[in-house]
């Protein structure tokens, strides 16, 4: 990188980040025009536009890229500080992308011992797991959990075990909808939950095993793990729940899988970066032997 100025990434991290040049400038404590030269210079070094001047801005793929060098060093600066100064009272800020599932089930545990010994500030990126790995990809993360096992550039793919996803009602909604059992027409009536539009499951899972299409049900959208839960348990709808997140309620009897015969398993892998030291190696050491003592091993 001879020759950049780290200075000139900053600007445009700050502009994509906060979403225009004035609150960059602010934040950064130089004029707008001092912002906008820094990414010139940026594009000179470069020999090619890092930012789409759209409103809001966003970076380009070369800006993408170049903002993941950036926040990578800068992480590693964050973890590097306290020793090499008398500083340690510094948080180390991190981010990794996960799904909805795993972070309502297991993620949290899994880093728990680690957040009450360490200054770590997390922000957990929450997304479908099978679009986790473009957040490590733009540099947005650290790390990801997703269903991809090919690693990318840079980074390995350490496999974490399966998420059993079981198909769940009520019993009062069983009666409702199923009192002949689950059929195809029973189907076209009952009310089910998806999380969003990204979320393919549910239709992969009606139309393999009873020949439907996803437009052709009622269906809500609850963007929120603990939401399907409330929602499926209220008799509103039926759905698709990690088994891990309801072992309560099925041994209760507060919800019934309702289709025992079939259910969806989706092997789980933690992307992360192959040179890790210091806080970054514990986070993936944690997350990695969590998930290998709580998730089903089938690989």
């Amino acid at each position: 990188m001879r020759g950049m100025d780290y200075r000139w990434i900053e600007a445009l991290d700050a502009v994509v980040n906060y979403r225009s040049f004035e609150k960059a400038a602010q934040i950064l404590c130089i004029s707008q025009s001092a912002v906008s030269q820094r990414i010139k210079q940026l594009e000179k070094w470069s020999s090619q536009p890092v930012l789409v001047r759209e409103q809001p801005p966003r970076a380009t793929l070369v800006g993408q890229k170049l903002l993941g060098l950036y926040r990578r060093v800068s992480l590693l600066e964050q973890d590097l500080l306290p020793e090499l100064t008398s500083r340690n009272d510094l948080p180390i800020d991190v981010s990794i992308a996960t799904n909805a599932d795993s972070l309502a089930t297991w993620v949290l545990p899994s880093l728990a011992p680690l957040l009450v010994e360490s200054k770590l500030a997390l922000n957990f990126v929450v997304d479908d797991e099978s679009r986790t790995l473009e957040k490590l990809r733009t540099g947005e993360v650290v790390g990801a959990i997703c269903i991809e096992d090919t690693s990318i550039p840079g980074c390995t793919a350490d496999y974490l075990g399966v998420s059993e996803y079981i198909c769940v009602a009520s019993p009062d909604f069983c009666q409702r909808y199923f009192p002949n059992g689950v059929t195809r027409e029973a189907l076209l009536e009952a009310p089910a939950v998806v999380f969003n539009q990204y979320d393919h499951m549910h239709e992969q899972f009606i139309k393999k095993h009873f020949s439907l299409s996803i437009s052709n049900v009622v269906k809500h959208t609850v963007r929120s793990s603990e939401a399907f839960v409330s929602l499926t348990s209220l008799g509103v709808a039926y759905s698709l729940i990690p088994k891990l997140q309801i072992c309560q309620e099925l041994e209760q009897g507060c919800l019934i899988n309702i289709v025992p015969e079939h259910s969806i398993s989706n092997e789980l892998y933690w992307h992360h970066w192959q040179l890790e030291s210091g806080v970054l190696k514990q986070l993936s050491n944690a997350i990695i032997q969590y998930a290998k003592e709580t998730l089903p091993q089938q690989k």
